[in-house]
């Protein structure tokens, strides 16, 4: 087998996506995860600094590829003599775990296709599920999520997190709020100590990236096929990202929180809500109420009273948000977006 090839057809794939997507983003976000995407294409360290003038360059040469490429089709997958169409997880896995590769393929906000290609770290097969976390990334796209689970598949991208981790460090240095997400670097020494800190909050917040995934794989058993094609048909709609939320917040209230409260990381749980951002902000008041409480308080009871009520309540939005789906197919979009913006918690 050629890596050589394999890498770059994984490569094309995901300059695809970008091709397609790379107007999602707002221009702040779009250009710092470019800046991003720069640095690990170079393979440069997160304290180097990145010379303005090249990467003004190879951006201008990024936008000019996609430019050509945004109509183009998918390529196959050359694997021992074999082709693969890019979505064949399973069986590409079959064939690259000998050699200590791991792939992945699958469906991000507002269905962007998400590829990448990466030295296999470690497999484990816990609760019936199978956990493949990757270290050395050979191929992403753009944005490259830290965790993906498939049906009872989860993928970890250790190398993802890490540079997750590094972005929301970067972005909070602009201010320096005292917030959550500065509470939860605070318990690092990211000042004098930059990447063995990085490394340390990796460990750390691995585990609880499991915890949403394990989460994540029990609600999607709970919901079945039909969620994803509710998905689906309502993408680019305000009702997709509050259908994201409730399952982020009955996946959390089910796995990431009470799990979170065992362990008793301080920093995880700053790092948790830190990042609680957005619609699911918007939907979740409750939490950040059991936040400040705990905070001030120092006990956990808050989080898991809050936890046990956003278990049941997540639950129920989302079923009956599945309910109207399968009544009304995809003209449910107003009604669902109703039925979840009445019921924050």
């Amino acid at each position: 087998m050629s890596l050589q090839q394999l890498s770059q057809a994984v490569q094309y794939n995901c300059h695809i996506s970008d091709a397609r997507h790379g107007g999602d983003y707002g221009l702040c976000t779009y250009l710092m995860k470019m800046r991003e995407y720069f640095r690990w294409e170079k393979g440069l360290g997160y304290a180097e600094q990145l010379p303005k003038e090249e990467v003004g360059e190879w951006l201008a040469e990024r936008e000019s590829l996609w430019e050509t490429l945004a109509e183009a089709e998918y390529r196959s997958l050359p694997i021992n003599g074999g082709e693969y169409a890019p979505f064949e997880v399973e069986s590409i896995n079959q064939q690259l775990h000998a050699e200590g590769l791991v792939y992945s393929a699958g469906y991000g906000i507002k269905n962007k296709p998400h590829f990448f290609l990466a030295q296999l770290e470690r497999y484990e097969q816990p609760q019936g599920m199978s956990l493949l976390v990757s270290g050395r990334e050979l191929a992403r796209d753009l944005s490259a999520p830290a965790a993906m689970s498939l049906g009872r598949q989860i993928f970890l991208r250790r190398e993802s997190l890490r540079r997750l981790l590094w972005e929301k460090l970067e972005s909070w240095r602009w201010h320096r709020p005292d917030n959550a997400l500065g509470r939860a670097f605070a318990c690092y020494d990211f000042e004098q100590e930059l990447e063995s800190s990085l490394d340390a909050m990796v460990e750390c917040e691995i585990e609880m990236v499991l915890l949403h995934e394990q989460g994540e794989c029990r609600v999607g058993e709970a919901l079945g096929e039909s969620w994803g094609e509710m998905l689906m048909a309502l993408s680019f709609t305000p009702a997709e990202l509050m259908l994201r939320a409730v399952r982020d917040h009955w996946s959390d209230c089910s796995s990431s929180l009470p799990g979170l409260i065992a362990q008793g990381q301080a920093a995880s749980i700053h790092f948790w809500f830190g990042n609680l951002g957005g619609m699911r902000r918007e939907l979740f008041p409750g939490a950040l109420k059991a936040y400040e409480e705990w905070r001030s308080a120092g006990g956990t009871e808050p989080l898991a009273v809050v936890a046990r009520m956003g278990q049941a309540h997540w639950e129920r939005i989302a079923m009956e948000s599945l309910q109207l789906y399968q009544q009304q197919g995809s003209e449910a979009a107003s009604a669902i977006q109703q039925l979840i913006g009445s019921n924050h918690l």
